[in-house]
């Protein structure tokens, strides 16, 4: 999995180029720019005679896993060495993927990442089409492969996170010099959020999609107040019935659950009991529905709940929860998310009276979904101090939230420090809305201070932003808009 280093970065580099304050979290050295490169998958505007896979590679801690051909791009699949504390780089490194779809050195480029692992296939961000640029992509800590071993849990935090970003960038930056956008969405968007919190002289503009902001962990009314209102009664009527159907038929439907459970070999260690894991699937039913499906999707939910067939009732909720979801086998990619939900990101907690006394367990906390031999402590004042600091100092910061997603409930707000900066919401949007699905002002105000921050906006552009639009034409293969919202559906999870 892992391949041999082929520059390793000694502690004396880690520790001349890692400030132990967090400060700055230094960086690793990348190769001096010769002139044009001779390689003819890129564009003739290049300014180095060295490939640029040399280039790369001549960073110390790079080396390849990978590279994958795509027509009009390089892309490179990449482990780079990081500290596993960034306040104190003497204490051990590990490996983190990176990919990187190279363009050009004369375009900007766009720093993504998803919060989670990293596809290895091409792949471009929204922002990444609307300026044309280039796109590097980092896999969370903690996510594997790119997870310390031993793993330290306290080793997993939005400020050490943030400093990988800020090495990887500073690495980077000196072979693509022109203006960096970050981006994400979800726990992406939040990424990037605490990216610019930390290190706000990195990037010359963040665009931000659905990311969720849990301000107070301990108070979630905005949610149940959402979920009063969301979409339509009928539809809402539909959802609740199935919901509770579900938990009204726990004991036939849980011996299907152990029948599936058994075909598919799961089983539920770390939730500790089917029972658990039967109810934590059927209590995200409904939010996962608003997460994913649009008001258009609500004529497939069995409209007379009560009498349904058992089958009827478990295929709905199989196909919007996923009963694999908190099962082991389910649970174990996403740990580092719910040791972050239960550590400092916060995670919701909503009442759906319309469940009565049928409930057993209330909406599980993150805990209960983090093996026990892993310790937690919840940390109050982590989402307090970013939200603070959005409020009164975002710069060139764009949020992009849909209106029915369940996530945009506790949004980011901007105050009065915020400079050139924006929220905006996409009409009957999910937890896939996109700067393309505003309505039409707004869409082009968006794409225009994005193509703004990029450095690469037209002179037509800059008289009239409503003449704004994406500068790279529409791929079918690296823009699919739902490949990340799709990626993880079944869980709670941003």
């Amino acid at each position: 999995m892992r391949k041999a280093l082929r520059g390793i970065l000694s502690l004396a580099v880690l520790i001349g180029t890692v400030s132990a304050t967090g400060a700055s979290a230094g960086a690793a050295t990348a190769a001096e720019p010769a002139a044009k490169q001779n390689s003819g998958s890129t564009s003739s505007n290049e300014s180095s005679s060295e490939d640029i896979k040399d280039r790369i590679l001549a960073i110390p801690g790079m080396s390849l896993i990978q590279e994958k051909p795509y027509p009009g791009y390089r892309y490179f699949v990449l482990n780079y060495t990081q500290p596993v504390d960034h306040r104190h780089p003497s204490k051990g490194t590990f490996q983190q993927r990176v990919t990187l779809l190279h363009k050009d050195t004369t375009r900007p480029t766009v720093f993504f990442t998803s919060g989670y692992n990293v596809s290895t296939n091409p792949s471009r961000s929204e922002p990444t089409q609307i300026v044309d640029g280039n796109q590097v992509s980092l896999e969370y800590r903690f996510f594997t492969p790119s997870r310390p071993a031993p793993a330290d849990w306290s080793k997993l935090d939005i400020w050490q996170a943030a400093s990988d970003q800020h090495r990887v960038f500073t690495a980077l930056k000196k072979i693509y010099s022109e203006n960096w956008l970050s981006t994400g969405g979800s726990k992406g968007g939040m990424t990037a959020t605490y990216f610019e919190r930390f290190y706000p002289k990195d990037m010359d503009g963040v665009v931000a999609y659905v990311a969720p902001n849990d301000v107070n962990n301990k108070e979630d009314s905005a949610y149940d107040r959402f979920f009063e209102n969301v979409g339509t009664q009928e539809c809402r009527d539909r959802l609740n019935g199935v919901q509770r159907e579900a938990l009204v038929r726990r004991e036939p439907l849980e011996k299907k659950y152990e029948a599936y459970a058994a075909e598919n070999g799961l089983t539920f260690d770390t939730v500790g009991t089917l029972d658990k894991a039967y109810e934590a699937v059927v209590m995200d039913y409904v939010w996962a529905y608003w997460q994913y499906s649009l008001l258009a999707d609500c004529d497939s939910v069995p409209a007379d709940a009560p009498n349904a067939t058992d089958q009827e009732i478990w295929d709905s909720v199989d196909g919007i929860s996923g009963f694999s979801a908190y099962a082991d086998q389910g649970l174990n990619t996403y740990t580092p998310y719910y040791y972050q939900a239960g550590t400092q990101l916060g995670s919701p907690d909503i009442e759906q009276p319309w469940l009565g006394d049928l409930s057993r367990y209330g909406y599980q906390p993150p805990r209960n979904f983090v093996p026990r031999s892993i310790p937690m402590k919840f940390q109050p004042s982590a989402m307090r101090d970013v939200d603070s600091w959005v409020r009164h100092n975002a710069t060139r910061m764009l949020y992009v939230y849909g209106e029915n997603d369940p996530w945009g409930a506790e949004p980011f707000r901007l105050g009065r420090g915020a400079h050139d900066s924006y929220v905006y919401t996409v009409p009957g949007g999910n937890h896939g809305s996109k700067v393309a699905g505003l309505v039409a002002d707004e869409k082009a105000a968006a794409t225009a201070a994005i193509l703004r921050w990029a450095g690469v906006a037209p002179a037509a552009v800059e008289a009239d932003p409503s003449k704004a639009k994406p500068l790279a034409k529409f791929d079918a293969r690296l823009d699919e808009r739902d490949a990340e919202l799709r990626r993880d559906q079944g869980t709670l999870r941003p």
